[in-house]
């Protein structure tokens, strides 16, 4: 891509951009490990900017509040192409503010029905793939209270 802008601002806004994609990722990092320990209610905004290392300003430089960070923490991993390998209790917490957050709880619904579709292309049906990720999920759960009698599927 060309740009009129001199060579020094370029390197400097891609600093920047670095500098703001490392705080996004430390505060995401941050969210995911407390609210997986201490729930989402359980952990507040200021909660998750210490652990980052960073201010609560930069959680709002960066998401618009709670609800924004959970749902990118949804995004991160759907982008990452890594959406099994989150927390369960992190997926339960998603689960439970989706119920409480009515517009949070449509971009969650969005994403299980992304996955669903996923899981559907790969199954060559949609109710096999519901059943799938049911099942799955009530597996996991059902480990986090019992592990020594109830394992996940490996």
């Amino acid at each position: 891509m060309f740009t009129d802008a001199p060579v020094g601002e370029r390197i400097a806004g891609g600093r920047k951009q670095a500098r703001r994609e490392r705080t996004r990722a430390a505060l995401l990092e941050a969210a995911e490990r407390l609210w997986a320990e201490r729930g989402i209610h359980g952990a507040s905004l200021d909660d998750v900017s210490s652990a980052a290392g960073l201010t609560k300003g930069a959680v709002y430089s960066n998401f618009t509040g709670k609800t924004d960070l959970v749902l990118a923490l949804l995004d991160r991993h759907t982008a990452l192409g890594r959406p099994g390998s989150m927390d369960v209790r992190l997926l339960v917490e998603f689960w439970l503010y989706g119920t409480r957050d009515y517009a949070a709880g449509w971009r969650i619904a969005d994403w299980y029905a992304a996955r669903r579709v996923e899981l559907a292309a790969q199954l060559g049906d949609e109710t096999a793939a519901t059943k799938e990720m049911a099942l799955d999920l009530g597996m996991a759960m059902l480990h986090l209270l019992d592990p020594e009698r109830v394992q996940p599927d490996p």
